[in-house]
């Protein structure tokens, strides 16, 4: 999700030591390693595909175990009035560090990633595009995760967050993003014992075939961010080509949509093309990247589109 802005820090506080006592009774086995092996980098699921041990994005989300054990963190999600996707605890060890990368995935295209804060120290700094801020214990923060971004934890703690992702209500967005009272007029969520809220989680079930028009989305804001790395008569040529790739592949796939529908039928037709833009892909998209965060064209589309055209689970015909 793109923003205005690196960082957003949203006009809402919350009881930052009732979090810490909910969180610290959890146990050991709770916290698995970052999906991508990172160096300190720990979790806890809190909401998953079927509450399970996994981190995947896709699939009915539904809370773990573990977030039973969290009623204040319930309460504190809930609060929010959003539906969330795939939330969790995240553990930053003392001295580690979130390498600098972009979120470019399909996930992110429209989502954000909600910061909560719960055991940090000042020397734990979050940069993103240049900005450098320091998120406190109970504040609420989003940030513009397309951007390159990375996390230094330099304090002898480890640094705990609470992070949900989600699409966000009109009413959340203008809450986060709009313009915001002084700090001492800011609400505090505070706890209360007697509050059971329902908390709503997203049913993301893939279609078997990635209708049209999403297609024709996502290529046309890919485009919209397509720039040359290394100005040359070659690579201004090569970006036309790829241009007019990109448009062909809509094309094609519009047709094969009226052909064969979005259920699953002529599964071997649609893979084919996505086939067939890939390969061409991979000598025309020498040299472009994206204007915004610098990652390759080539790995935008396989990531944010060509990835998820066709789902794994797709019957033939």
């Amino acid at each position: 999700m793109r923003l205005s802005r690196p960082f957003f820090q949203l006009p809402v506080l919350f009881e930052a030591e009732r979090l810490q006592a909910e969180i610290a009774a959890l146990p050991d086995e709770a916290w698995v390693a970052h999906p991508d092996k990172l160096p300190g980098n720990s979790a806890v699921r809190l909401i998953s595909a079927e509450g399970a041990e996994t981190d995947a994005v896709h699939g009915q989300m539904s809370p773990t175990p573990w977030l039973a054990d969290l009623p204040y963190l319930r309460q504190v999600l809930a609060g929010f009035g959003v539906v969330w996707s795939r939330s969790r605890l995240m553990r930053l060890a003392p001295g580690a560090m979130v390498p600098e990368h972009a979120d470019i995935n399909y996930h992110w295209h429209t989502r954000v990633r909600l910061h909560i804060p719960v055991f940090t120290q000042p020397e734990v700094r979050f940069h993103c595009d240049g900005q450098v801020v320091h998120m406190a214990a109970g504040e609420a923060w989003i940030f513009d995760n397309w951007r390159r971004h990375h996390v230094e934890n330099r304090s002898e703690a480890s640094r705990i967050h609470i992070v949900a992702d989600t699409t966000g209500t009109a009413a959340f967005w203008a809450f986060a993003c709009g313009q915001a009272p002084p700090r001492g007029q800011w609400r505090t969520v505070t706890w209360a014992p007697e509050r059971q809220p329902r908390l709503l989680t997203e049913t993301n079930l893939r279609s078997p075939v990635m209708p049209a028009a999403e297609v024709h989305w996502l290529v046309d804001d890919l485009r919209h961010e397509l720039t040359i790395a290394v100005d040359t008569p070659e690579a201004r040529g090569r970006a036309t080509q790829f241009s007019d790739l990109l448009d062909s592949f809509i094309q094609d796939w519009r047709q094969l949509c009226a052909l064969h529908g979005t259920d699953g039928r002529g599964r071997a037709d649609f893979l084919g093309l996505a086939a067939a833009v890939r390969e061409a892909a991979t000598t025309l998209g020498e040299g472009l990247v994206m204007r915004t965060n610098q990652a390759s064209a080539l790995l935008v589309l396989e990531k944010r589109v060509l990835q998820h055209l066709v789902a794994q689970a797709a019957p033939g015909g």
